[in-house]
């Protein structure tokens, strides 16, 4: 799916020198003095210097000492289990609109516009992975007697709500005539997605502190679990129900989007009721540390300042090149040529319950000394089903499908989205490892906003070059003779409409989708092996120390 994955398709903020009481222990923050300290002569650490004093029999005892805690796994308490499933329903609450924006928008407007316009749409997505200019206000503004977390999801969930109630009665129209109002629709929801992902800020900000250290890893799970629930909802089950052929093949009524948008705006409003009256935040102690907007900013420079925080950015800009088209265009493309909304909306839905196994596995493979694993291991299938998917597009059969195609496809469907949540999973694990819990909201939506921007940042320029590397005709008959126009028109639904209308027919010469995938997938190459992964191996390996600001 073009998930941001979703995919994700993926968090948030916590102020410089809180202290959570009583369950998550504050992490180790040295002064100038032990930052001096914790380097040598010869530039190894203190750590270091007292490994190598020991017997080589020694050493090897206190290493495996160190993997088996490393590897050690508790127990769910049923206070980790009750903050689980609050996290799972508030990334819900965000994977709705994201899932509309992301997911099966665009497969209604790909009929009304051309890739280029798209593209234009696309930038409604873009919220999501810039969230982190806004966090530190997030961070650092907040009501003492609501909570610092609630202070910002219960209006920003009343908001959600309040938008999708009003889009309901107005939206449709604005679809009806998507090419005369592109522009008005990627405002809309590019408020949208600003609302969720400011939600989304503090929601990841609130899981460093609702689950026990030992256990943070399954924060990553919760996302993915509530994310994706979300996200299928608003694209998969949505695009199934509406679709006219889903409907008549099994006797139930079109859902349209103006009931989907009214019924979610319901449930939003219930889950933010119950939010602020039943559920409690436990109280934040700071020490005495900045914690205005100007002393959150400046942390943030801070952490960007350390030198390996500034490779994980260039690591991340650069990581999902190589499948940047595939996301983008590839089920598109299908759709064009002739696969039925419903059952892409149904071949997505198989793979819903392989999502979640997915991101449980992952959650458990990325716990220990190499929670990076699961995202490098998962690299190059990601590639190969990225080529995989221009052949399927490239020899595609004319409809109706045969059932066979139909489960290849299904197949295809399910071990690529598994390879994604096995990368977005093992690189959440390892944010939350690296993040120091003090300043964990911030550090964790620094880290998490390059790992989004490298999948988002490449779409506007990938569904623009689909369009500038095609080249279409519109060829017209008339009086015996032929007449071939070169028509741009042509690489839209719509225009396709208007060159029938003057009783032409709309040839594409050359498809620029092809173009845009091989260069894509060769640049990813490229990048993956004389940079990213290692990087990647790089990083995984440094101390935790490493990550640290001193102050």
């Amino acid at each position: 799916m073009p998930r941001p994955h979703i995919v994700s398709p993926g968090l948030s903020t916590s102020l410089d020198g809180v202290q959570i009481t009583p369950r998550t222990p504050r992490s180790t923050r040295l002064n100038h003095e032990d930052a001096d300290s914790d380097y040598v002569v010869g530039g190894g650490s203190a750590e270091e210097v007292e490994m190598s004093l020991l017997a080589e029999d020694e050493r090897r005892r206190a290493d495996a000492g160190f993997a088996e805690y490393a590897d050690h796994k508790a127990p769910l308490s049923s206070e980790d289990k009750r903050a689980m499933a609050l996290l799972c329903i508030l990334y819900l609450i965000q994977g709705v609109p994201i899932g509309l924006a992301l997911g099966s928008i665009p497969f209604i407007l790909r009929e009304h516009l051309s890739y280029s316009q798209l593209g234009t749409f696309a930038l409604s997505s873009y919220p999501y992975s810039l969230k982190l200019l806004w966090s530190p206000i997030v961070d650092a503004v907040y009501l003492p007697s609501v909570g610092r977390r609630k202070s910002w999801i219960i209006p920003m969930q009343i908001i959600i709500g309040s938008v999708m109630l009003w889009m309901s009665f107005t939206v449709q129209d604005l679809m009806d005539n998507a090419h005369e109002h592109v522009y008005s629709l990627t405002a809309i929801y590019t408020t949208l997605v600003l609302i969720s992902a400011t939600q989304d800020i503090a929601v990841d900000g609130w899981a460093l502190t609702l689950l026990s250290e030992e256990n943070l890893s399954y924060a990553s799970t919760c996302q993915t679990i509530g994310l994706n629930t979300g996200y299928f909802a608003s694209f998969t089950v949505f695009l199934a129900l509406n679709s006219e052929a889903f409907s008549e093949r099994w006797g139930i009524p079109v859902l349209s989007l103006s009931t989907y948008l009214r019924f979610w705006s319901i449930i939003c409003f219930g889950v933010t009721i119950w939010l602020t009256f039943f559920q409690k935040e436990r109280k934040e102690i700071t020490k005495g540390e900045d914690t205005s907007v100007a002393g959150v900013y400046k942390t943030i420079w801070n952490i960007i300042k350390l030198k390996h925080v500034q490779s994980s950015l260039c690591m991340h800009l650069l990581a999902k090149i190589g499948w940047a088209t595939h996301e983008a265009a590839t089920s598109l493309k299908m759709v064009e040529k002739g696969l039925g909304k419903e059952d892409l909306a149904i071949a997505v839905l198989i793979d819903f319950p392989f999502q979640i196994l997915g991101g449980y596995l992952a959650a458990r493979w990325s716990r220990g000394g190499r929670p990076l694993r699961p995202w490098i291991w998962a690299f190059w299938p990601r590639l190969g089903f990225a080529f995989l998917g221009a052949i399927i597009v490239w020899r595609f059969p004319k409809p109706p499908i045969s059932t066979t195609f139909f489960v290849f496809l299904v197949i295809q469907t399910l071990l690529g989205s598994f390879a994604g949540t096995i990368q977005f999973v093992g690189m959440s694990a390892f944010h939350t490892k690296i993040s120091d819990p003090v300043i964990g909201g911030t550090y964790m939506t620094l880290l998490n906003t390059f790992t989004n921007l490298g999948g988002t940042w490449p779409k506007f320029f990938v569904l623009k070059a689909v369009d500038y590397f095609s080249v279409a005709t519109c060829q017209v008959n008339e009086a015996g003779s032929s007449l071939t126009v070169k028509a741009v028109e042509c690489v839209s639904e719509q225009g396709k409409v208007h060159c029938s209308d003057i009783g032409g027919t709309c040839i594409t010469e050359r498809d620029g989708y092809y173009i845009t995938t091989g260069l894509c997938i060769c640049m990813g190459i490229v990048a993956l092996v004389a940079y990213v992964l290692p990087i990647a191996r790089k990083l995984q390996a440094l101390p935790l120390s490493k990550w640290r600001i001193y102050s």
